[in-house]
């Protein structure tokens, strides 16, 4: 077996003072004309937030809180991505809705039983995504209406894998936007505002 000869890296001497520890939650500011790929969660770097779809609506909103973010990937036993599920989704009427509609208790729901199906949600592929920026992302959400958009990767054989995730809430804060609410049509407003301005 042949050795590999690998030569050493390059060394300094680090003055004193002029490092700091990187902050790995920190994102890059963006503008409406930056790269769209600057605002989307890689899910190859990040690791997907993900729950049980026969878990409870409580155990969902216990994740969500723990995890730090609002939607969750919804699996099935093969671990295969069956939906996604959101803080509204959670906390907004559609569980005392699909409640009354079933005559069942609220306490009695899973998360399969609110969830958006994978059929219903729409995705926009990662080459697309590689060749927008930052304001097709937010007329994309605005034009679906919802806070989140899938992006998936197709493979070789051509199935398709999730790659990443977009978050209007997450553009909002790349941009410099305080939040107050979590109510969709104002997100999209203040993030509009400061593209316009």
């Amino acid at each position: 077996m042949e050795r590999l000869h690998y030569q050493p890296i390059k060394q300094f001497r680090v003055r004193s003072g002029v490092c700091e520890i990187s902050d790995p939650w920190s994102m890059a500011k963006v503008t409406a004309s930056s790269p769209a790929i600057e605002v989307m969660t890689d899910l190859r770097k990040i690791p997907a937030a993900t729950i049980a779809h026969d878990l409870s609506l409580a155990q969902a909103n216990h994740s969500m809180i723990l995890r730090g973010v609002r939607l969750l990937f919804v699996t099935d036993l093969s671990r295969r991505v069956v939906g996604v599920i959101t803080s509204n989704d959670l906390l907004g009427e559609k569980p005392t809705r699909v409640a009354g509609e079933r005559m069942m208790r609220h306490e009695e729901l899973v998360v399969r039983d609110i969830m958006v199906a994978t059929e219903e949600l729409d995705a926009v592929s990662l080459s697309d995504v590689l060749r927008s920026e930052v304001g097709h992302v937010v007329s994309t959400l605005k034009a679906c209406g919802r806070q989140h958009a899938l992006v998936v990767e197709e493979g070789g054989n051509g199935d398709l894998s999730l790659r990443g995730i977009f978050s209007a809430s997450q553009i909002a804060r790349q941009m410099g936007i305080p939040l107050q609410t979590t109510e969709v049509a104002r997100t999209f407003a203040e993030i509009e505002a400061a593209i316009a301005g």
